[in-house]
């Protein structure tokens, strides 16, 4: 039948493009070493946006104070909290001498807007390198200031690194937000290899603080409430000034959600984010998602009235090679080989998600920050 033929001709195309991805794309960030640098100790600002982290800061603020880097100083930002996080900074500062606060009182024209109070911790810090991460986030080593801070050079103003969640055994939930950072921490890492970066995220990031001047802090964006890491990147990032750490002692570790209803109202909000983004990239961030829908939905339509069976079970099998290929040698430099052998169940079931994410946000705006 003709329509068997045309659904043929178009999962081969299809198959050509995930092949170009996952083969050239991905693959040239698979082959990748980290070079060793040298480190010439510069002074650090480490940046931590807090609102209602009271428990987070007790628990993981001992990590970063423990960091083993000669001169850095941690910025705590009180955004408006309503719970002890205020007494909770004010108390590790008794006995640090590396603390600063930098408390933000809610205004009126930029209520709940998390860039906002970033901005203020930003301008208080003392030094020009600035490192960012979350109040639920730890340093995976005592080098993590180290290891990226080491990746600035006089070209190098922007350091992509990555944040892994916290590994929950027997959970399917967790398997499937693990996963989801891997990916998206290969395509970002990736295309930053191809000279293309367009995204990082603010629980381990680095950028000098005269980049964030130069480009006028947050106010491109200050309007869209999310976004001050991935938007920042996003309209900042070249390819001259971008590099990418994925040095093990560099990770910083998070906590991941608990319910599949929280977690999907997070992915809302990044997706919303990512609708602007620079016009390249949503095409070919577009083009990935949309080749591995039509990889499935082609696949199962086509087998399932057994058309030339053979050749679609061939372009299966060799597009899962060189899937499993690349991801694995991508999951040995971050640490995530446990995943890979999940791989086809947990990819196909996030494509399926991020397609009811994607209705959900056309009908409907998700909420920000907290």
């Amino acid at each position: 039948m003709i329509i068997f033929e045309v659904l043929l001709y178009a999962f081969i195309v299809i198959v050509s493009v995930q092949l170009v991805f996952y083969g050239f794309i991905f693959g040239k960030f698979a082959a990748t070493k980290q070079n060793n640098v040298s480190n010439s100790h510069q002074p650090v600002s480490v940046i931590i946006c807090a609102k209602n982290e009271a428990k987070n800061l007790k628990k993981n603020l001992p990590f970063i104070l423990s960091q083993s880097y000669p001169t850095f100083e941690v910025v705590l930002i009180n955004d408006s909290s309503c719970d002890k996080t205020l007494k909770v900074m004010e108390a590790f500062k008794k006995d640090n001498e590396h603390i600063k606060i930098v408390n933000v009182q809610p205004i009126e024209k930029f209520w709940g807007n998390k860039k906002y109070a970033l901005t203020l911790g930003i301008k208080a810090a003392k030094y020009n390198t600035l490192l960012f991460t979350d109040a639920d986030c730890k340093p995976m080593s005592k080098h993590w200031i180290t290891e990226m801070s080491a990746r600035f050079d006089p070209e190098k103003t922007l350091v992509l690194g990555y944040g892994p969640y916290q590994k929950i055994k027997g959970s399917l939930l967790n398997l499937l937000i693990r996963f989801e950072t891997f990916m998206t921490a290969v395509q970002y890492f990736s295309y930053t290899n191809i000279g293309l970066p367009y995204m990082a995220v603010g629980r381990n990031l680095a950028y000098r603080k005269e980049l964030f001047f130069e480009a006028n802090g947050f106010m491109n964006h200050m309007n869209i409430k999310s976004g001050d890491d991935d938007l920042f990147v996003n309209q900042t990032a070249t390819s001259k000034n971008t590099i990418i750490c994925i040095s093990k002692s560099s990770f910083t570790e998070s906590i991941p959600k608990k319910t599949f209803k929280s977690w999907l109202l997070q992915k809302r909000r990044h997706i919303s984010t990512a609708s602007h983004y620079k016009l390249n990239h949503k095409i070919l961030l577009s083009l990935f998602y949309c080749s591995q829908f039509l990889f499935w939905a082609l696949a199962i339509i086509i087998i399932s009235f057994s058309y030339k069976w053979e050749l679609v079970l061939g372009l299966i099998f060799l597009r899962f090679i060189i899937q499993y290929t690349t991801l694995y040698s991508a999951s040995a430099k971050l640490d995530e080989k446990s995943l890979i052998l999940y791989t086809p169940i947990l990819e196909f079931l996030l494509v399926l998600i991020q397609f009811f994410i994607f209705m959900q946000n056309l009908s409907s705006k998700p909420k920000h920050w907290k």
